[in-house]
């Protein structure tokens, strides 16, 4: 089997978990998840198979989109609200206004700094592992551009600010929340995530574990599994011919006169290639004075 399936993450559950679960109900031992969810986080968890798990850095370089609640007057050394409190405050009022100034803070291209308690690593180490063993002082963070493309608040409570973000990869939703707070001057954290999106994936076609193993058992599961080009459709395609394939999966560099169709302009790197209607892989495109060609990237062929 060489497929890919969203499945939806419950909360108190890490995404190897998932892998594992996965793994076991489909008895196929080639299991990796797309981009890891916090155990206190659920949502959209897209996990490839096979073969499938030579696009999971593809997906995870994807787009994501949130749910969070943000609770103000908190500060956590996490950023959310698992973590230890380190400052806390009641008394404080905002409109409606000043808060929405805030969000507009963190909208667009941004400098972001990361929570020291992140999977990130520092001279090969996790700073979260260096922050648990007391080495919080060899940790130096640093800021990482991100693009947060829609910030939309969709309640206000209190303290509690429920908002929907779209994010580029490497976009920390605890760091979100947490200079939010700082812009408003009394703290902030996250109280709870999930992820509603993750590329092509979200919540409508995704399943649970509980729906895996029913689908497995009464054979419905193909219906939720997804052919590999289904996460690369972004990309334009080539259309080999037929004496071109075999050159193609050994690695050979397959000129245009080889093509029977392209799809793609001056701006794409990486194509789909096929034969016929069937996916063979990806392709880099050559560009070398005025000739086009493509050599094998990823191959698919079963």
């Amino acid at each position: 089997m060489n497929k890919i399936i969203s499945i939806i993450k419950p909360t108190g559950m890490t995404s190897h978990d998932v892998v594992s679960i996965v793994r076991k109900t489909l008895n196929i031992k080639k299991v990796g998840h797309t981009g890891t969810l916090d155990p206190d986080a659920s949502g959209v968890l897209p996990i490839c198979i096979g073969k499938a798990t030579k696009v999971s850095e593809l997906i995870l370089n994807k787009d994501k989109a949130y749910i969070c609640e943000l609770t103000l007057g908190l500060i956590t050394d996490t950023y959310d609200i698992t973590g230890k409190i380190i400052e806390e405050n009641k008394d404080f009022i905002f409109n409606n206004d000043e808060i929405k100034k805030a969000f507009k803070t963190q909208l667009g291209e941004i400098d972001q700094l990361p929570p020291i308690y992140s999977a990130l690593k520092v001279n090969g180490k996790r700073m979260c592992d260096l922050a648990r063993s007391g080495n919080i002082d060899k940790i130096d963070v640093k800021p990482r551009k991100v693009n947060i493309k829609k910030l939309d608040i969709l309640s206000i409570n209190k303290n509690k600010i429920s908002f929907y973000v779209e994010c580029s990869k490497g976009t920390y939703v605890r760091s979100i929340c947490y200079d939010i707070g700082k812009v408003l001057g009394v703290g902030g954290c996250m109280s709870s995530l999930i992820r509603v999106k993750s590329g092509k994936f979200t919540l409508d076609n995704s399943i649970t574990l509980d729906d895996l193993k029913e689908f497995k058992e009464n054979d419905t599961l193909k219906d939720y599994l997804y052919n590999i080009d289904f996460v690369l459709s972004d990309f334009n395609k080539v259309v080999l011919n037929d004496n071109a394939v075999k050159y193609y999966s050994n690695g050979g560099i397959i000129e245009e006169n080889r093509f029977i169709e392209k799809d793609f302009t001056e701006k794409d790197d990486i194509v789909r290639v096929y034969s016929k209607d069937n996916f063979l892989g990806t392709g880099k495109i050559i560009r070398k004075d005025d000739t086009i060609s493509i050599k094998s990237d990823k191959l698919f062929i079963v």
